[in-house]
């Protein structure tokens, strides 16, 4: 453990207080100019990407967790704790990075006021579930995030927008609420809320004490439907579909992400590996839950033909490889985890963002309108076309070193079925990606469908007659495609060959965080 120099211990306060006094600017001040909005939301994550790159330089430089007690009062003094370590502040800053990418991905459609202090809060709320120490607060952050972005997909303003949102309200609310529930048995079963303090202190009585085995399955069932794995995945396709584009981008990327690490943490920090040990049929059945979320999210992404639709069912199935990389419990599997998470929002929120636009450009939203995108939209169609091949797992993206590493660990821990069900799975996301990069690039679009060109480099098309595409929709009407959606895009894109190029890198700097998550 670190003991923090001042400006480390505010680096790791300041990553959830900026966001949350920066969230007040946009109501208070919004009417003096659009831009206020806007520019808080960059100048505050902006603030944000990089003291949490000050906390990732200095935990994974050093292989040690950061502890801050908040005014020096520890936790049996009623004080919060904050702990960053190698993984947390990985994630901390991939919240940073991307509430400062889709901001200026927002720069195109800037929107009123309270939208940007919701947008804030919910990176406030994101970055909170990551660095604190204590179960309790989690949760209250876990609302907070979940509070705003309940109010985000609804923003839209329309019916459907706002049953999506009410859809996840009530899904998100009995996640809660199990959390909560499973927090209080850990509480009545060891008195402690402080996560240092309940590892030990959950040992003590005993891991396969009733009370135990109860917290860990009510917690990990509330994780589970934040997550949106199979089954209680029902919230996920709808709030995806119908919130703005730009919304769910920022949610594709850092929603579920945040509680499959909260997963992560409570299940290898609080809980440890001993946990498991005690109890093997618990690891049997979270393994069996996240594979069988593996197989059915992509079965289901393969049926559909709404490419937003289509991604929000495949992020059912990448979050269950991530969840399989946890519960194997192994080095290899772990890294993979923990570099699968971080590549696919990266890989997912720039897929969204290129779904954004194509729908700005072209009104397209379908996989049979995506005919010809390459030709007329060349920069975007190429950016979404390594960023797809990115979410197969093709070498040499980040897609492809993280399932690598979760296969490495089920081969060493003698789990074959697993192998099995993550190559089965990239061979269905291969299946629904191609059908996509063909309609891209080896289709011709339908004359009806000719649309006039984004502002990416496409040649210019368009006509009198008003084209539609499938949904009955006017294509060529609308405005073209930002170029700052279309760069942020492409950034991503970019950012996923770099990470993938970089995979043994990223292995030797998470070493001493795993081995220290596994050893507990």
């Amino acid at each position: 453990m670190i003991e923090p120099a001042v400006g480390i211990e505010l680096a790791s306060i300041l990553v959830v207080v900026v966001p949350i006094l920066a969230a007040v600017i946009p109501i208070a001040f919004g009417r003096l100019s659009e831009w206020v909005g806007v520019g808080t939301a960059l100048a505050a994550t902006a603030v944000q990407a990089v003291l949490a790159g000050v906390l990732a330089w200095t935990t994974l430089s050093d292989g040690e967790e950061i502890v801050t007690e908040i005014g020096g009062y520890g936790p049996s003094q009623g004080g919060i704790a904050l702990v960053v370590d190698g993984m947390s502040a990985l994630v901390v800053a991939l919240i940073g990075v991307a509430g400062l990418a889709v901001a200026v991905a927002s720069l195109d459609d800037r929107r009123r006021d309270t939208f940007y202090s919701l947008y804030l809060l919910l990176v406030a709320g994101l970055a909170g579930v990551c660095v604190t120490g204590d179960v309790f607060n989690l949760y209250v952050f876990l609302e907070i995030s979940g509070l705003a972005a309940y109010a985000l997909i609804a923003s839209d303003g329309t019916g459907r927008s706002a049953l999506a949102a009410l859809k996840y309200l009530i899904m998100g609310t009995v996640g809660a609420s199990l959390y909560l529930i499973g927090v209080g048995y850990a509480y009545v079963s060891t008195g402690y809320l402080n996560m240092r303090d309940l590892a030990p202190a959950l040992a003590e009585a005993g891991y396969t004490d009733p009370l135990v085995l109860a917290a860990f399955a009510f917690v990990a069932a509330g994780l589970a439907i934040k997550i949106a794995l199979f089954p209680v995945h029902t919230w996920q396709p709808d709030a995806y579909t119908t919130a703005p584009d730009r919304v769910t981008a920022l949610i594709a990327a850092l929603v579920s992400t945040t509680a499959a690490y909260a997963l992560a943490r409570l299940s290898l920090t609080v809980f440890t590996v001993e946990f498991f040990a005690a109890n093997p049929v618990v690891q049997q059945v979270l393994l069996a839950v996240a594979a069988t979320s593996v197989v059915a999210g992509s079965l289901l992404a393969v049926l559909q033909s709404r490419v937003k639709r289509m991604l929000a069912y495949s992020s059912v199935s990448q979050f269950g490889l991530v969840v399989v990389g946890i519960a194997l419990l192994e080095g290899p599997a772990l890294v993979g985890a923990v570099v699968h998470l971080i590549g696919h929002a990266i890989v997912k929120g720039g897929l969204f963002l290129g779904v954004a636009a194509f729908a700005g450009a072209y009104g397209v939203t379908t996989v049979e309108e995506y005919d010809g995108l390459g030709e007329r939209a060349p920069y975007a169609s190429a950016a979404f076309a390594v960023l797809a091949l990115a979410l197969v797992g093709v070498p040499p993206t980040v897609g492809f070193v993280g399932k690598l590493y979760v296969a490495i660990g089920a081969v060493e821990a003698g789990a074959w079925p697993l192998v099995a069900v993550i190559v089965a799975s990239t061979v269905l996301t291969l299946g629904y990606v191609l059908r996509l990069l063909e309609r891209i690039y080896f289709t011709d679009p339908a004359p009806d469908r000719a649309a006039r060109a984004a502002a990416d480099g496409g040649p210019g098309g368009g006509s009198e007659g008003g084209p539609v595409g499938l949904s009955g929709r006017p294509v060529s009407r609308r405005r073209s495609a930002g170029r700052a959606i279309v760069a942020v895009t492409v950034a991503a894109a970019i950012a996923a060959v770099v990470l993938g190029f970089a995979g043994a890198g990223i292995e030797s700097l998470l070493e001493p965080t795993v081995s220290t998550l596994l050893d507990n």
